[in-house]
């Protein structure tokens, strides 16, 4: 989705709030959190609330694994973006589940 590229290409730069992140689309508050959701979701992003502010942070160990898989189509003119989220999900589900379950009361 080109929102949510633009999204990740922006939290290359640092981490920003989730006000900040919306604030260049031309889109709702509500829209631009759902996008971030799917990042979310997707483990390329993690968002952490500070005080009243919740921030987005890209996941680096997430950007690796896609950089690797899109190298592989370095011989080819295009990319399948369709093609790397369902990759991208086997993996990060994959690691999910080989990640220590978080301390009781600590979820």
């Amino acid at each position: 989705d080109p929102t949510r590229r633009a999204i990740l290409t922006m939290l290359l730069e640092d981490d920003m709030a989730v006000t900040d992140v919306a604030e260049p689309f031309e889109m709702s508050l509500a829209a631009v959190s759902k996008h971030l959701k799917v990042l979310a979701e997707a483990r390329l992003i993690t968002q952490e609330r500070r005080g009243r502010v919740i921030w987005c942070k890209l996941d680096p160990d997430a950007m690796r694994a896609a950089t690797v898989w899109i190298a592989g189509f370095g011989m080819f003119d295009a990319v399948d973006l369709d093609a790397f989220e369902r990759f991208l999900t086997v993996e990060l589900d994959a690691a999910a589940s080989d990640a220590p379950a978080p301390a009781k009361g600590q979820a």
